[in-house]
């Protein structure tokens, strides 16, 4: 039983820690790549200031996506301690409902009246299992890792940085931000389509499509950056 639980824990890590790697890549690579290409347009000469307000988008974009990530898990675990407190609660001042209540669950479950009626009597016997099963049975909610946030806030914040490079690695070798852009988009634009290629295909999503879909989404945002900014250049000129 305790390796069934142990499995499932790092199951459901491995699945977190996954989901903030897609959330942390997928707006790194897009964001950063916007933003040079952007720039690329207005300040075609100077490279120097692509990099260098990239590497401030970076920081500043992680820092905010990692705290999202990190209140996004407190808020789960302030949400699980509330339902909790109000579960004991229940059991303290409703116990004929909650009774009925774990009854029900049995009986949803296709158990006949009997057997239904002995697993009852045999949940209710300690609160805290009663309670445990309450949560996981009626309310859908399983207790949120502790570490979790801070979890979150990391993975995200460190995976944004990791996709940030990319498109903006290619301006630190060349002295023109239009050539910089060229190997930019290039780069980027293959690691977009292999990220949505996998990430599609792990969650059961046609690859193929799933690569092309997340590819197009940064070369619109990269192309519109682009084209938004050599229009208020020309506007100036």
């Amino acid at each position: 039983m305790s390796d069934m639980h142990l499995h499932l824990e790092e199951h459901l890590e491995s699945s977190d820690m996954l989901s903030d790697i897609v959330i942390g890549m997928s707006d790194g690579l897009t964001v950063p790549f916007a933003l040079a290409a952007g720039l690329s347009g207005a300040v075609s000469g100077n490279v120097s200031l692509i990099w260098i307000a990239g590497i401030a988008e970076i920081c500043a974009g992680s820092i905010a996506m990692g705290l999202g990530g990190y209140l996004a898990g407190k808020t789960e675990q302030d949400h699980y301690a509330s339902e909790l407190k109000q579960e004991y609660w229940e059991l303290t001042h409703k116990r004929e409902v909650e009774i009925e209540e774990v009854r029900k669950v049995f009986l949803d479950w296709g158990l006949s009246k009997e057997v239904a009626e002995e697993a009852t009597q045999e949940i209710i016997k300690d609160d805290d299992r009663w309670v445990d099963f309450m949560m996981k049975h009626e309310l859908g909610l399983n207790k949120p890792d502790p570490k979790r946030a801070s979890r979150s806030a990391f993975n995200i914040g460190a995976s944004y940085v990791v996709g940030g490079l990319i498109p903006l690695t290619p301006y630190f070798f060349v002295d023109n931000a239009l050539k910089g852009l060229e190997l930019s988009a290039m780069i980027t634009l293959v690691c977009l389509f292999v990220f949505g290629y996998f990430k599609s295909k792990m969650t059961g999503i046609n690859p193929w499509l799933g690569g092309l879909k997340v590819m197009m989404i940064g070369a619109v945002a990269a192309g519109a950056a682009f084209g938004i900014a050599r229009l208020i250049e020309g506007g100036h000129a």
